[in-house]
């Protein structure tokens, strides 16, 4: 089987419940971005030392959650697909919340704003960190031309994980730096 299939030539893709729609869709931009997100979680982990397998493995459960999320915003909310979506449940929220509270004990106080950048695995975060965040103003904005009212509970939550993971991204950034022994540096402090 080949990986090229000629479908999408004319600008159109298939959604993972069926339709087809335009490549320049927001639920596609939004479905880029995650992939994109994902892509540089990858990165990350590349450049993790093998000294951390419990934040490599950490983070191989992010990018798989991060599938989930990008399937559930890959099928239309009427589909019949959509029962087999995994949901974003509030114990893989609060997953990533004990995860940067770990980390947070073990390091300083934040006084000031930290400039991105240090060891390149602080790097790779804070670059994981920045798509994350456009990533959820995509889902956002999607997610506003889908809803006219409250947006359901199983987006909810998916928004939700997205907003904590560049907290936790930022966490790991400074975390990285810390444990791998490089200062971090500061803006105007």
């Amino acid at each position: 089987m080949t990986i090229y299939t000629g479908t999408g030539d004319r600008g159109k893709t298939s959604l993972f419940s069926g339709q087809r729609v335009s490549k320049a869709n927001a639920r596609i931009e939004a479905l880029g971005n995650l992939d994109e997100l994902n892509s540089t979680i990858g990165g990350l982990i590349a450049a993790l030392s093998p000294k951390c397998p419990d934040l490599i493995n950490e983070m191989l459960e992010i990018q798989s959650d991060l599938f989930s999320i990008s399937a559930l915003m890959a099928t239309t909310p009427d589909s019949p697909s959509m029962d087999t979506i995994e949901s974003i449940t509030q114990v893989q929220i609060e997953t990533l919340e004990n995860a940067i509270d770990r980390m947070e004990n073990e390091l300083p106080e934040l006084k000031c704003f930290v400039l991105p950048g240090g060891h390149i695995t602080a790097a790779w975060s804070h670059l994981a960190r920045t798509v994350c965040r456009r990533s959820e103003r995509q889902l956002v904005r999607f997610l506003d031309t889908l809803f006219s009212e409250q947006v359901s509970e199983r987006y909810q939550k998916a928004l939700i994980y997205i907003n904590r993971l560049s907290d936790y991204l930022f966490v790991v950034a400074r975390y990285c730096n810390r444990i791998l022994g490089v200062p971090e540096q500061y803006w105007k402090c």
